[in-house]
């Protein structure tokens, strides 16, 4: 399986948690205003790349407390992501975990979920998801990996168990992270 990549990024320390592999998809149809990324809103841009490379590379960096799906938008390439997410979950050493980046909000992905779009799928995949759209008029340096205060850093896991949305405790602080 392929996902078009608009760029892979191998030790990251501003993508989350820890240092973390991150993997740019390639197209985006929010097209928020001040994002730091348009170049990855065409989604005829990028590159085709195999979920097999982009994994041996995961594999190779023992440094990695995590990989981060961002973009463009990760939800517009569920399948693939979905086969890289297991691939990561099944490593035994290190123990890896998945963080998303979405300008949906994850209520959105769950009650529109279905087959062909998979987006239930990937949540179940996630532990951490920051949701929503960058908001100009609410952007805020103050924020721990997220652009503006209108995005919440969610535990995907929790959220989905309680069916209610938790968010993550604050990644500087919770020794998990």
């Amino acid at each position: 399986m392929e996902l078009k990549i608009a760029g892979l990024v191998n030790d990251s320390i501003v993508d989350g948690p820890g240092i973390r592999f991150s993997v740019f998809v390639q197209g985006c149809p929010h097209h928020c205003y001040g994002c730091h990324n348009p170049q990855t809103w065409d989604f005829d841009g990028g590159q085709l790349m195999s979920v097999d490379e982009i994994f041996e590379r995961i594999k190779k960096n023992p440094l990695l407390d995590g990989v981060t799906f961002s973009g463009g938008e990760p939800f517009c390439q569920c399948a693939g992501l979905i086969e890289l997410a297991d691939r990561i979950a099944a490593l035994k050493t290190p123990k890896l975990n998945i963080m998303c980046y979405t300008g949906y909000e994850i209520e959105y992905l769950i009650k529109n979920s279905n087959e062909q779009n998979k987006y239930i799928e990937l949540l179940k995949r996630l532990d951490y998801l920051v949701d929503g759209e960058f908001d100009i008029n609410k952007k805020s340096y103050e924020l721990k990996f997220m652009g503006s205060s209108n995005q919440r850093f969610i535990d995907v896991k929790a959220s989905l168990a309680q069916k209610k949305i938790v968010l993550a405790k604050d990644p500087w602080q919770d020794p998990l992270l």
